[in-house]
């Protein structure tokens, strides 16, 4: 029987401990990139593209990032065709984080899976976690908005600039506020 090494665990969504050897790598050379890759705002699309390639775990067809841009892995991070994120956001992407096609992303808009235990013991021993963050396609996020972790947004949603989304929002909803309160849609 082998143990799982805090990798492992992190991509389990399991708790883990962050500051081992395998994943300070994982985050200089992320590291390394985003200094790379937010230095590229005057370079050329396939130069941008080639780079986000190189980082991401998914880059559909048509996918826009614009510098700066923050993640802690980058290989967590999936997203469809014609994706667009805006300047300053950012994606703390110890978890999958999977963005639909024609999905919009407003600027410093920040999408979040990293968690820690409610347990201070626990958090105490530097231990945490991750919950995926899924949003569907055809989703406009307005410039601002928290995403915390575990929520889903389903397509063609609306959540208003500065929200911050709590909960799941269904398809075609409209929400704003904090927390980010059913507007329209879905039986609003």
């Amino acid at each position: 029987m082998s143990l799982k090494s805090e990798k492992e665990k992190m991509l389990a969504g399991e708790l883990y401990v962050a500051d081992c050897p395998e994943l300070a790598a994982d985050r200089a050379r992320v590291s390394a990139w985003m200094e790379r890759y937010n230095d590229s705002a005057s370079a050329p699309p396939e130069t941008q593209r080639a780079m986000l390639e190189e980082a991401l775990g998914r880059v559909g067809v048509g996918v826009t990032v614009r510098p700066p841009f923050h993640c802690d892995y980058g290989y967590n991070i999936l997203l469809g065709d014609g994706v667009f994120l805006n300047f300053n956001c950012v994606i703390l992407d110890v978890a999958r984080v999977e963005i639909g096609s024609g999905s919009q992303i407003g600027p410093g808009v920040q999408i979040l899976t990293a968690d820690h235990p409610r347990d201070p013991k626990q958090r105490a021993r530097l231990l945490e976690f991750g919950r995926p963050v899924t949003i569907g396609a055809n989703v406009w996020i307005g410039g601002g908005a928290i995403i915390l972790p575990g929520a889903t947004i389903g397509d063609d949603a609306i959540v208003g600039a500065g929200s911050v989304v709590t909960r799941d929002v269904p398809a075609g909803a409209t929400v704003a506020g904090n927390p980010a309160r059913l507007l329209r849609g879905a039986n609003a």
